[in-house]
C-alpha cells in the first residue's frame, strides 16, 4: 500500500497548489504580495534524499510537464526545472548530513533557486514585465515566508514517508 502512498501524495500536492494559489495576492499597505505555494518541489526533494533519486526525477518530469500544461502556455520550462533540481539537491546533499532539519533548508533554497531560474527565464521571454527588485520584493519574500510555514509543518512527515518506503524498498 505504501509503494502508491508516495506518487499519490505528488498528486495531491499537484492539485492543492492552485488551491492555495486563491489566497494571492495579499494587499498589505498598497502593495501587493504574491505567494507563490511549491508543495510539489518540496516533496520531490524529500522523495530525492530519502527515497530515490531516479524515482524523483522522473516524477519531476512527468509533474514539471502537467505543470506547464496545466499552469503555463510554454511546454517545457517546469519540465526541465523539476528534474534539475531535484538532481542539484541530489549532488548538494551528498556533501552534507542528511538531516531533517538540513533537507528542509535545502528544499527552500532549492524553492528560491526554482523561483529566481522561473524568472529569469520569463524574463528572457517577455513573459513578465517586472524586474528584480520588485520580483523580489513582491515575489520570491512572501514565496519563501508561505514555502517556509509548509516545509515546517510537513517536513518531518515527508522525511517519515519516504523513509519508511526507501527502507520497505530494501527490504529492511
Amino acid at each position: 500500500m505504501i509503494r502508491f502512498i508516495i506518487p499519490l501524495i505528488a498528486v495531491i500536492l499537484f492539485f492543492l497548489e492552485p488551491v492555495f494559489s486563491l489566497f494571492s495576492p495579499v494587499m498589505i499597505a498598497d502593495v501587493k504580495y504574491t505567494l507563490v505555494p511549491r508543495f510539489v518541489i518540496v516533496y520531490l526533494i524529500f522523495i530525492t534524499v530519502y527515497y530515490s533519486r531516479q524515482r524523483a526525477i522522473i516524477y519531476g518530469i512527468i509533474l514539471g510537464l502537467l505543470y506547464d500544461m496545466y499552469h503555463i502556455d510554454i511546454i517545457g520550462v517546469y519540465t526541465f526545472l523539476y528534474p534539475v533540481i531535484c538532481y542539484l539537491a541530489a549532488l548538494i546533499i551528498r556533501q552534507v548530513h542528511r538531516h531533517v532539519i538540513t533537507v528542509m533548508f535545502l528544499s527552500l533554497v532549492m524553492v528560491a533557486l526554482l523561483e529566481l531560474l522561473s524568472f529569469f527565464f520569463a524574463s528572457l521571454i517577455a513573459l513578465t514585465a517586472i524586474g528584480f527588485e520588485e520580483f523580489v520584493v513582491s515575489r520570491l519574500m512572501p514565496t519563501m515566508i508561505a514555502n517556509s510555514i509548509f516545509v515546517g509543518m510537513f517536513g518531518y512527515l515527508f522525511k517519515r514517508l519516504t523513509n519508511e518506503r526507501g527502507l520497505q524498498k530494501a527490504g529492511i
